[in-house]
């Protein structure tokens, strides 16, 4: 039994609805943890009496959830996986807060001495951040001429439709989830982006091929389903292939890449899902939609 995707599509547009509201709620009621590159926070600057490694430090920084701060040591050619001299950025810390963690250090890793302590700004400034989401929305602009002149212009406004849903669902995920977000965050979700139109655009260069030979007689909803169909087993080894390297990173990369290899799983199944039932759906309704007007005007005009 062929599974009949467009006679099924108003079922997907009710849940990727259903999602994208969720997502959206989730951003204005529980706003984003924001790392410290976009925050700032306190540097500390430490020399131990022996040399010690990133993950000893790291493991220390976890017992005050401080995990995914940012650990930099001042290797020697001889000695590049430890040194007495190690950097720590984490988010802002109180006095109390300052102190458990040194404290934790002493009791763990051994006598040390504090050479500096501060406050410091953020990586990725408000500024940095108002020009990615301007570069973002420009190449978004930049793909819809590109696909409007290979394809046309529905299958350039469905396309971005569906990047744009993914980049919506993998940003309500982590403010759902209140994973951090941080410079890792923004390279993911850059990743997703072009990801998820190169899949689509591969079923609608199929969609574009079948047309070509296409009769009304064979209705156009068999016409995608077959398209679907026919890039269906490329689009799952695609993803399983993403997935299964973004998952080792998940599972054994270290804490410093679990939220970057987390926002590409979460936008590689997304994607995958918006290329099937988000993309191809909207432009087949609109097809549709152009060609049901022209009938009703074609009737009126014979009248």
């Amino acid at each position: 039994m062929k599974f009949d995707f467009v006679g099924k599509r108003y079922w997907y547009f009710t849940l990727s609805l259903v999602l994208l509201i969720l997502s959206l709620a989730s951003v204005a009621t529980q706003g984003f943890n924001l790392g410290i590159d976009f925050t700032g926070g306190t540097l500390l600057d430490l020399k131990f009496s022996r040399p010690v490694t990133v993950i000893e430090v790291r493991g220390v920084l976890a017992d005050y959830n401080l995990e995914n701060s940012v650990i930099q040591l001042a290797s020697t050619e001889q000695q590049q996986d430890q040194s007495p001299n190690v950097l720590v950025r984490s988010h802002v810390l109180s006095e109390d807060e300052r102190r458990q963690v040194l404290t934790g250090f002493e009791t763990k890793l051994g006598a040390f001495e504090v050479l500096r302590v501060e406050k410091v700004g953020a990586v990725v400034g408000s500024e940095l951040t108002k020009q990615a989401i301007f570069a973002l929305l420009i190449s978004w602009a930049l793909m819809v001429v590109y696909i409007a002149y290979r394809f046309e212009f529905k299958f350039a406004v469905s396309g971005i439709v569906g990047v744009a849903y993914n980049v919506f669902i993998v940003i309500g995920a982590f403010s759902l989830l209140r994973k951090e977000i941080d410079a890792s965050f923004v390279a993911a979700l850059l990743t997703v982006v072009g990801y998820s139109i190169n899949d689509t655009i591969v079923i609608f260069d199929r969609i574009r091929e079948n047309l070509k030979t296409y009769k009304k007689s064979d209705g156009l909803e068999e016409l995608v389903n077959r398209s679907i169909r026919q890039t269906l087993t490329r689009s799952i080894y695609t993803v399983l292939t993403v997935l299964f390297a973004a998952g080792a990173i998940y599972l054994f990369g270290g804490e410093t890449t679990k939220n970057f290899s987390l926002a590409l799983i979460i936008g590689f199944v997304s994607g995958a899902y918006s290329s099937l039932f988000i993309a191809s759906q909207l432009w087949v309704s609109w097809r549709l939609y152009e060609d049901k007007q022209r009938l009703a005007l074609k009737i009126k005009g014979s009248k």
